[in-house]
């Protein structure tokens, strides 16, 4: 717990800030999720188990203020079919990374006179990262659907790999898309049941990792959670008036490269 534990730098701050920004205005045209670009962004400075759990802190803040925006319009029948199935998965992912997380490394190489350790939760994690990012720049999983009477199944889909490695928003759209929802539902029942895999996936995170006391977030690094949940809120605000109904597929190639890159870089245990 100590290793947590340590004095960030201006350059921490400003890298964690400036991707929940970007991260969360992006969402609103770019189709990767605020989770699936901020992971690696911690991962770049916490150890993985640390960095999914801030994330989601993030995350759920970020989805609680959507909800007090377009809450209103959630589809609780939706939610009920969807989110409580995505919540109960979500509990077998988050167990799961944490069973990942107490394995021991795989082996170790020497790169640049330094020692680099291949980990089980890095490699998953990593190759993840990676997955994901290919997935949702992929044209045919774009146009991917699934009729309504799949939800719960969609659930356990989004909720499970939402616990094990928040990224949990591809699944959760190509579920919703097809449930004869308008626009403002859509985003209302995506933040709802984004919130139950939240809520659950940090209840797990807390006692398996932190011992219940969430003492990680405490300190300085409780200050980098709360700077970047306020500059995912500026990032939403900014995204939603500047960039509205923009589709950059350039944008989309940068972000997916850079994610490939971390991510396979956690996976050879070069970060």
């Amino acid at each position: 717990m100590a290793s947590y534990f340590r004095r960030l730098n201006t350059l921490e701050y400003l890298t964690i800030c400036l991707v929940a920004v970007l991260a969360s205005g992006l969402t609103l045209f770019s189709g990767f999720g605020l989770g699936t670009i901020l992971t690696p962004a911690f991962a770049l400075f916490f150890p993985i188990p640390t960095a999914i759990a801030m994330t989601a802190v993030v995350h759920l803040s970020n989805n609680l203020f959507k909800i007090g925006l377009v809450g209103r319009n959630a589809d609780w029948r939706v939610v009920a079919r969807f989110g409580l199935t995505a919540a109960l998965a979500a509990i077998a992912g988050a167990s799961l990374l944490a069973l990942f997380a107490d394995l021991p490394a795989w082996g170790s190489y020497l790169l640049g006179g330094r020692v680099h350790e291949i980990t089980p939760v890095k490699a998953i994690i990593g190759l993840l990262i990676v997955a994901f990012a290919l997935l949702e720049l992929s044209p045919r999983f774009e146009k991917l659907s699934f009729s309504p009477r799949w939800l719960p199944l969609g659930g356990l889909l989004s909720g499970f790999f939402g616990g094990l490695s928040g990224n949990q928003g591809a699944f959760r759209a190509a579920f919703l898309v097809k449930a004869g929802l308008s626009k403002e539902a859509f985003v209302g029942t995506s933040a709802a049941c984004a919130v139950l895999v939240d809520a659950v996936r940090l209840l797990v995170y807390g006692a398996v990792f932190h011992g219940g006391g969430w003492a990680v977030l405490q300190g300085e690094n409780g200050g980098l959670v709360i700077a970047a949940t306020l500059s995912a809120f500026a990032g939403a605000w900014f995204g939603k008036r500047l960039l509205k109904k923009v589709s950059l597929r350039f944008v989309q190639l940068t972000v997916a490269a850079m994610m490939v890159l971390i991510g396979g870089g956690l996976a050879a245990g070069l970060l």
